[in-house]
């Protein structure tokens, strides 16, 4: 019998209907419905900071359990305290801190999931793309690209040698939900340089291109980015004009070849936010990581305020209102799953006032 308008059926009922058809792995869309089309987004994800200061020794330690070939890749990763044994910070983003000491390789292999390198501490580190090498700097945002091989080294730089920390941005957790993972380890610890450092830039980091260029990658064909050229334009922008009431003074990474984000999966960004600045709020279905690079602030995620100092890490749930002070001049590099949202039209950002 159909069930007619204004007759209720006991709840005993119902449980027994989805009791028989549990066994043929059937399920009632109407007890689901909410939870699978929300009205606005509702991440398991929580706002955290991880205090670098606090983490530096544990990746210290670390150095001397386990040597950076034997693990392949020697990182902490830094785990969502929503998201408990997923490996992720977000629901579709990886991070970690990567720490590769004085005379240590971190052996050469390749894997389709997209990586970024953003270099929190310690210089003379180099990471090797595909036959190019380059050397690693503070602030530095440097990307690996799928399916590209690449290792890491420390050899040190102009007569120092120190241990070297990056923080590690991958798409991991995209490309296991796709269930689209491959990676293989060379035959080699470390590849054979086949391009002189500095190759790529001088291809594609003047706003020209080789006239006969091709790149059929959707990676930028720059894998580097030196801060010493990231910040000089941000000093420029902060003598020439006002900041952004939300961002401060915000940039995009981009590829020079398309004017896009560097990686198809990831955007990335840096800010520089002026002493004294006390930024309105914004929100955006990207939920981004933060790493900074200069300065303290606060950064006021949702109802809760986290105080940053250079070196930390924290991260923005997925539409979290985040607001944003600075006490001194504070330089902030990010990444988000942007490009994915945008290129599949569900992308949401608002800028909420005061």
């Amino acid at each position: 019998m159909n069930r007619q308008a204004g007759t209720e059926v006991p709840g005993a009922a119902r449980r027994a209907y989805y009791d028989r058809i549990r066994p043929l792995h059937l399920k009632p869309l109407w007890e689901e419905l909410h939870a699978l089309v929300p009205r606005e987004p509702a991440t398991p994800c929580v706002p955290a900071l991880w205090r670098y200061a606090e983490l530096r020794p544990f990746l210290m330690e670390s150095a001397e359990l386990i040597s950076a070939e034997e693990a392949v890749r020697r990182v902490l990763i830094l785990e969502n305290p929503g998201l408990p044994g997923s490996s992720a910070i977000t629901q579709s983003l990886y991070a970690g801190l990567q720490l590769i000491m004085p005379g240590e390789i971190a052996p050469s292999h390749r894997h389709v999931q997209s990586a970024l390198r953003f270099i929190v501490d310690g210089k003379g580190a180099y990471t090797t793309v595909n036959g190019e090498r380059a050397t690693m700097y503070p602030g530095d945002f440097i990307i690996t690209p799928s399916w590209e091989w690449h290792d890491h080294g420390n050899e040190g730089i102009e007569g120092m040698r120190e241990p070297v920390v990056w923080l590690d941005g991958l798409d991991i957790p995209m490309v296991r939900f796709f269930d689209a993972g491959f990676a293989e380890n060379d035959t080699a610890r470390a590849q054979t340089t086949t391009r002189a450092e500095g190759s790529s830039h001088a291809r594609y980091g003047y706003n020209m291109a080789p006239v006969r260029a091709t790149h059929a990658s959707p990676t930028s064909p720059l894998f580097s980015y030196p801060y010493a050229r990231s910040r000089e334009a941000l000093g420029r922008l902060q003598r020439d004009e006002p900041p952004d009431a939300w961002h401060g003074w915000k940039l995009r990474y981009i590829n020079p070849l398309t004017g896009g984000p560097p990686m198809p999966t990831m955007a990335t960004f840096l800010q520089l936010l002026p002493a004294g600045f006390r930024g309105k709020a914004a929100r955006a279905t990207d939920g981004t990581v933060y790493s900074v690079v200069e300065g303290r602030g606060t950064a006021s995620i949702g109802d809760q305020a986290f105080a940053f100092a250079p070196q930390d890490t924290f991260v923005v749930p997925s539409w979290a209102p985040l607001r944003l002070q600075a006490e001194t001049d504070a330089v902030l590099f990010s990444y988000s799953d942007r490009p994915v949202q945008q290129a599949i039209g569900v992308h949401r950002e608002a800028f909420l006032d005061d």
